[in-house]
């Protein structure tokens, strides 16, 4: 059975029916106390470094918690005006024979009978990471929200305003009105390794302040999104913690408590927060322009595989395959399709997700150093970057294969016809696009082991375009000339290109 992520965000139904969670209301309150000029941190630094598990954690959540905060968010939701019960049902009848409307029916005045707005309540995390007021939370825990309140640990209560939200990490940033409050500081999720003690802190369910600690049960997890990097932990976390810290034994803020993969709701011991490296690049973005800036290259990437790599004469697997280049700062730096991105900025890169995460916090409008790989040989380019948020554009849409008939020729395994400007617009490709069409894929061959399947579009191979069948013939020929045990395929589905490099053993 599939297990589900959920962003664990505590509801006011459950919370009020089974837990007895107090109602949000929108009173004042005074400061909270406590308060502290500088982050608050472990007193020993030590025990992090040594990574020896402590006699105990209350010295670090006596420390920390202060900084730490319940969020209670209330929304008003429009309730349906749909009869209650249907027309023609036993309980319209029974009112009709009353002489009374039925719920949801036009009254004897004739108007309608409204249901009246209801008022929702939700329940988060969230911790303070400046004495004037600013609050780290979850995207979700707010959204929607008309009213937000902040709890404190001591029972202080305050009114927050949203300064700005990221969809893309699940990140919010609220402020209150203080000059006095204790904070705690964000710490280099990169030095976290597997197996480090962290403490979660949160609002689990509706409990209000609670602590909980375990590991680091790994590091660089993906969810959804694009630019997400999630720390795993087995510290128990629970709907409510959305939007809490998870703390390194240095009282350092490494991650923001943010899902749970469950097949039920509750902790199994699989939680994931969003890493502190991402966080602070937001929240900086969200405190200074009250939205965020990530810069854009304008290129579709894919993974370098090791396959890609061996058959492009690479020692590792290591980069990111341009698969497509738009009207934008790549394609004005001279970047094209097939050069793989070694380097950015002075950062060698992993990997696709490696290249985002760098491309997204480098400076918009500025200059940066790009190495490609192209033709085996690496050149230096410099691309000066645009904004994400206003220049990249959707996704093209997608097409279906081809009823094609007439005669093509086979190679490795695929039947192959050249594209003709009719195939070319039924597939959504340009009416002027070349390259061969997949009219057929032997289930037992390694192109269909990679996923081509009839209607896909082969424009390229061994990065040289092929217009015929022969071209194609010809490629093949040389890779096995040159001692390749792979070639390197360009092709397009619904207009999407994507490289793809498969078997050429006799």
């Amino acid at each position: 059975m599939r297990n589900p992520v959920t962003r664990f965000m505590a509801t006011a139904s459950i919370a009020a029916l089974t837990l007895g969670a107090l109602p949000v209301t929108a009173q004042e309150a005074a400061p909270a106390a406590n308060s502290a000029d500088a982050p608050l941190t472990a007193p020993d630094s030590a025990a992090r470094r040594q990574q020896v598990m402590p006699d105990s954690f209350a010295d670090l959540v006596e420390k920390v918690s202060p900084a730490v905060v319940n969020i209670n968010t209330t929304s008003v939701i429009e309730q349906p005006t749909n009869p209650m019960f249907p027309e023609g049902s036993p309980f319209s009848d029974l009112f009709r024979e009353f002489g009374m409307p039925a719920p949801g029916q036009n009254n004897p005045f004739g108007q309608q009978q409204q249901r009246s707005p209801q008022r929702a309540n939700a329940l988060g995390s969230g911790f303070v990471i400046s004495d004037d007021g600013f609050i780290v939370t979850n995207n979700h825990v707010i959204e929607g929200a008309d009213e937000i309140e902040i709890e404190f640990k001591d029972g202080a209560r305050r009114s927050a305003t949203v300064v700005g939200t990221d969809k893309q990490t699940d990140i919010a940033l609220l402020k209150v009105d203080a000059n006095d409050l204790p904070f705690v500081g964000f710490g280099n999720s990169d030095d976290a390794r597997v197996g480090d003690w962290v403490l979660a802190l949160g609002n689990p369910l509706g409990q209000g302040f609670s602590a909980s600690t375990g590991i680091v049960s790994a590091r660089g997890r993906a969810l959804t999104g694009t630019y997400d990097d999630f720390i795993q932990t087995d510290a128990s976390i629970n709907r409510g913690n959305s939007g809490g810290p998870l703390f390194n034994m240095d009282g350092e803020v490494i991650g923001v408590n943010t899902a749970i993969l469950s097949p039920n709701g509750g902790s199994i011991g699989i939680g994931f927060s969003m890493a502190s490296n991402v966080v602070t690049n937001v929240v900086d973005q969200l405190r200074d322009f009250g939205e965020t800036r990530r810069g854009w290259l304008g290129v579709k990437i894919q993974r370098v595989t090791p396959e890609i790599a061996e058959s492009l004469g690479l020692e590792n697997d290591r980069g990111a395959m341009v698969t497509d280049v738009f009207d934008g700062p790549a394609g004005e730096a001279g970047i094209r399709p097939g050069d793989v991105i070694l380097d950015f900025a002075g950062n060698e890169i992993e990997d696709d997700r490696d290249l985002v995460a760098r491309v997204a916090q480098a400076p918009i409008g500025e200059a940066v150093d790009v190495t490609v790989l192209r033709d085996g040989k690496p050149q230096d380019i410099a691309v000066t970057l645009g904004r994400r948020e206003t220049a990249e554009g959707g996704a093209a849409d997608g097409g279906n294969a081809p009823q094609a008939s007439g005669a093509g020729d086979e190679l490795l395994g695929m039947k192959l016809q050249a594209l003709t400007p009719e195939l070319a617009v039924e597939l959504g490709l340009d009416e002027g696009q070349e390259g061969l069409v997949l009219r057929e894929v032997a289930p037992d061959s390694d192109a269909a082991d990679k996923g081509l399947s009839p209607g896909d579009v082969i424009t390229e191979a061994g990065q040289q375009p092929v217009t015929s069948v022969s071209d194609f013939d010809d490629r093949i020929k040389e890779a096995r000339e040159a001692g390749r045990k792979s070639i390197l395929l360009m092709i397009r589905r619904g207009g999407e290109p994507q490289f793809v490099a498969i078997s050429v053993a006799d």
